[in-house]
């Protein structure tokens, strides 16, 4: 199978590694900016283009893997009517790509990704949708090459899978940083929450995370809630998020008893 790749982030890089490792030819890796597809096309031993009068019209799949925003512009300038169009995005519909081309669907990988890190793709889902049966039968023979878990979503569950990813990476993430700013305030080293953090990413594995909550709000200690709400009077956002976090792992647990 021949591809085009089209965007050079961190999707788009681990992806086209991915595909060549499984014996898949990456063709040509294109970016607005040339040194940015050099860079990755160097690695993929692709050809690098940021003009789409270079655009190679006779390969298999065309994986479009750029800001959301931008996803419909270039499908439209790609003027590929007869060849596979995917898109990478969690929260962005498959009627994006309508239009440009017969064959057209989504190719979500479920994970976060930087350029250096090696991840394990058989291991991480993927989210696909096409615009037709045969399209998405395509797309999930593409997938399987990649990954052990496939899973067949609409536009609107996968945007759904995306939100609840931004709550359990982005906004985990975030508090993590919040945590480290507030361990500097006392000249305390984030190493002290690492094994605790790896530890809850452990339980979760394997256990209902809202029965593995655990923390002053969960036991009803208001007590200490208030305590470190005291504490953190000084920085009214974070004692904000305190508080309504706390509120929500109440909410939560009620609603669970109902």
């Amino acid at each position: 199978m021949n591809i085009v790749l089209l965007g050079s982030g961190n999707v788009a890089t681990q992806l086209g590694r991915a595909f060549k490792l499984a014996g898949q030819d990456i063709v040509q890796v294109w970016s607005r900016d040339i040194e940015h597809a050099s860079e990755l096309a160097d690695n993929l031993a692709a050809t690098a283009i940021s003009d789409f009068d270079y655009l190679d019209r006779k390969a298999d799949l065309y994986i479009i893997s750029v800001k959301d925003e931008a996803i419909n512009v270039l499908a439209r300038e790609l003027k590929v009517s007869d060849k596979l169009i995917v898109h990478t995005s969690g929260s962005t519909g498959i009627d994006v790509l309508e239009g440009s081309s017969s064959k057209y669907g989504v190719l979500y990988p479920l994970q976060t990704f930087s350029k250096t890190k090696v991840v394990d793709f058989r291991q991480i889902p993927f989210a696909i949708e096409g615009n037709t049966p045969e399209v998405t039968s395509t797309i999930h023979a593409i997938a399987d090459r990649l990954s052990e878990r496939v899973i067949e979503l609409s536009s609107e569950q996968r945007k759904s899978l995306h939100i609840a990813a931004v709550f359990a990476c982005n906004f985990s993430n975030h508090l993590y940083a919040l945590g480290q700013e507030l361990l500097k305030e006392q000249n305390l080293d984030f190493d002290l929450l690492r094994p605790l953090i790896a530890e809850t990413a452990a339980k979760v594995q394997s256990n209902d995370p809202l029965k593995m909550q655990t923390g002053p709000a969960s036991r009803g200690d208001q007590e200490t809630v208030n305590a470190h709400l005291d504490l953190l009077k000084n920085n009214p956002e974070m004692q904000d998020i305190y508080k309504k976090l706390s509120q929500s792992i109440v909410n939560l647990q009620e609603r669970s008893k109902g």
